[in-house]
């Protein structure tokens, strides 16, 4: 039975948080103005954590730190909304320093940087560093809602992982980094965008990253292939003799008239779909055949009518 369950592990994880001599913690916000810091959450287990052993050690990321006390309403209401829908946390918890006889009696902050203050020198890129982790973009982005967290491969899942993750740690393009295909997981629906209570503009943040990973990755074969199909379509005379002979493909396809494996560098296209066969006849040659001329009279004609034998 759940009940079971959940009484078993309590009674497990209550020794753990009673006997335990050292914890580690996250914060949520710190304000420089009193050095305090809160850690807003639904379940308690992060109270205990904070309040039971004898030394707490807190890391923490540079950017969650507000100026003045005052600012940290502004975030208790907005954090909550935007996450869960609450009007407050159930449990909020703040602590400044410590207090003798109450709580740890040794108290470490560690400030994180790794790779914030790089992305604080982005002009574009900066602004990511304004999430305050409510969680409203992934509740509402597609992707995220279809491959799930594990999918990202980082601490931070979702629309906007796919922006942070890449800042934070990199991405080098040129060693098949998987931080450098997360910025191309996104349909750039910008449902993210209107969900954000920050206001983080994350589809603009996916475009600059794609940007800069390609530039990053130098020549590939895709550029390559891009720059071949760019040539051939700005002449008309070889795009005709190109479509002539991709009619040649029909040649490998299947009984279902699709292409289920491609040549390389195409390889990696068609691991994961099919190709459909090149048709008999391009879509110039059919407009140019009598069938094609016949039938655009006919749509043009049912659109403003028949023209009168003295007119054509």
């Amino acid at each position: 039975m759940p009940a079971h369950l959940a009484a078993a592990a309590r009674a497990y994880l209550r020794e753990k948080f009673m006997t335990t001599k050292v914890a580690v913690s996250g914060a949520n916000f710190a304000v420089a103005e009193t050095g305090t810091l809160s850690v807003v959450e639904s379940e308690g287990n992060g109270r205990m954590c904070l309040t039971l052993p004898e030394t707490l050690i807190t890391v923490m990321g540079i950017e969650k730190v507000l100026p003045r006390f005052g600012d940290l309403e502004v975030f208790l209401q907005l954090l909550p909304r935007s996450s869960t829908g609450e009007r407050m946390n159930p449990y909020t918890s703040m602590w400044t320093g410590v207090t003798p006889g109450d709580g740890p009696q040794d108290f470490h902050l560690v400030l994180l940087d790794n790779g914030r203050t790089a992305a604080l020198a982005d002009r574009i890129g900066r602004e990511a560093l304004n999430c305050i982790r409510c969680s409203a973009c992934l509740n509402v982005c597609p992707v995220y809602e279809r491959t799930g967290g594990h999918a990202y491969g980082s601490t931070y899942p979702g629309p906007i992982g796919a922006v942070l993750t890449p800042q934070l740690a990199g991405m080098h393009a040129a060693d098949d980094d998987p931080n450098s295909s997360l910025p191309y997981a996104s349909t750039l629906c910008g449902a993210c965008f209107d969900a954000c209570p920050v206001k983080i503009d994350i589809p603009s943040l996916l475009v600059e990253l794609r940007h800069q990973n390609t530039e990053e990755s130098g020549t590939t074969a895709e550029k390559l292939a891009m720059k071949a199909a760019a040539a051939v379509m700005k002449r008309p005379k070889l795009y005709t003799a190109a479509q002539r002979a991709s009619g040649l493909g029909r040649a490998v396809a299947g009984r279902g008239g699709t292409i289920s494996r491609l040549p390389a560098p195409f390889r990696g296209w068609s691991a994961s779909r099919d190709t459909p066969a090149p048709p008999r006849q391009t879509f110039r040659a059919w407009l140019a055949s009598d069938e094609g001329a016949a039938t655009m009279r006919a749509a043009a004609d049912e659109y403003t009518g028949p023209v009168p034998e003295d007119e054509k």
